[in-house]
């Protein structure tokens, strides 16, 4: 599955963090929170904003570990 930036919109935003909610449809949650998956969109994401990912295999929430130069690199939370 490829990332569709129509599928990502921000829940809250404050101090410089965002938290953001991604609709992954029936993929299973191993490939939208894989590193670089939300590498389209790293000029709006920014380390330590966290992102809610949801759909037919369930729910994740990851943290941006690290985002720039194209890229943007997520870890679990815990």
């Amino acid at each position: 599955m490829a990332f569709t930036i129509r599928d990502l919109s921000v829940l809250a935003y404050a101090n410089g963090f965002t938290l953001w909610h991604y609709k992954n449809g029936r993929e299973p949650l191993d490939v939208t929170d894989a590193d670089g998956f939300f590498s389209d969109a790293s000029d709006m994401m920014a380390p330590g904003d966290m992102v809610m990912i949801s759909g037919g295999h369930g729910a994740r929430v990851v943290c941006v570990a690290r985002s720039g130069d194209g890229a943007v690199v997520t870890a679990p939370l815990g």
